[in-house]
């Protein structure tokens, strides 16, 4: 029997065989390339989406002035202007109302208006259609009425920026010339043209239905002045006493300012209107 020994000293080495260093080098070539591909996309990658956040279009969206304290039903009522003649920044958030005072002539409209310009936080412009111009056509008309509730139409009754109330008055007989009225009535028209006159004031009212509103009598704010106070409510404004620097210019009575006074008796006596008679308001 044979055996073999081992001899640790005896040590069998076998190399790889050796490989062209071309290749080697074309291999690190490549991988270098690679590499330089791939950092150069994610570069370009970056550079791109940092140029989109560039020109990002950023808006800023105006936040509406909050209706802090008022009823839901209110809110439509209000409107916050913004006048292009002057700054309103300071009060930007005070809430407006807007109002028309509906009127025939001769009815003492002018004095309420005064009673209402006594307070520092009303504006009432006055008949702003009276003028010609200002009503010659719709356009007009809308363009008038954009300038008074945009606080841009200028007059005596102007506050400043922090008003609270601003209006004008609107004659319902608007198209009737004041000079053609005489202290000498036509007693036999005298009927008909206070019915006309109630038929135009119950169209009035019947149109602006859906609308705020509030009626008021001139004997109410005659006999009684809690009136103004209910009318200081409806345009939510801060109480006042309103008073008014405009005096009445026929104080006598009315027996004594009308020509024809025995026929007007006579045509009134005995239909509804009998109680206009009676009726002479001390101011």
């Amino acid at each position: 029997m044979e055996f073999f020994r081992w001899n640790p000293q005896d040590t069998l080495i076998v190399k790889a065989p050796k490989r062209s260093p071309l290749a080697l080098r074309m291999v690190v070539l490549l991988f270098a390339l690679a590499c330089g591909v791939y950092i150069c996309l994610i570069c370009l990658r970056q550079t791109s989406f940092n140029n989109k956040i560039r020109f990002l279009n950023v808006r800023v969206i105006e936040q509406p002035c909050p209706a802090s304290g008022m009823k839901n039903l209110e809110i439509p009522n209000v409107h916050f202007p913004k006048p292009k003649t002057f700054s309103r920044e300071e009060c930007a958030c005070n809430p407006v109302r807007f109002f028309a005072i509906l009127s025939m002539q001769r009815s003492g409209s002018g004095w309420f208006e005064t009673l209402l310009n006594s307070h520092m936080n009303v504006s009432s412009n006055g008949e702003i259609l009276g003028a010609k111009e200002r009503r010659s056509n719709v356009s007009a008309i809308i363009d008038t009425l954009d300038k008074v509730y945009n606080l841009d139409f200028f007059t005596s009754a102007s506050k400043n920026e922090c008003s609270a109330a601003v209006g004008f008055k609107w004659m319902l007989n608007q198209a009737q010339i004041l000079a053609n009225y005489k202290p000498k009535v036509n007693a036999t028209l005298l009927i008909h043209n206070l019915k006309e006159a109630e038929k135009t004031i119950a169209k009035a009212l019947e149109y602006f239905k859906s609308t705020r509103q509030i009626v008021l009598y001139y004997e109410d704010i005659v006999s009684n002045r809690t009136k103004l106070v209910d009318v200081q409510e409806f345009l939510r404004l801060p109480y006042r006493e309103l008073t008014s620097s405009q005096v009445k210019i026929h104080s006598g009575p009315l027996s004594k300012q009308i020509e024809n006074w025995g026929d007007i008796q006579k045509a009134i006596k005995g239909t509804s209107y009998e109680s206009f008679l009676n009726q002479d308001y001390q101011l």
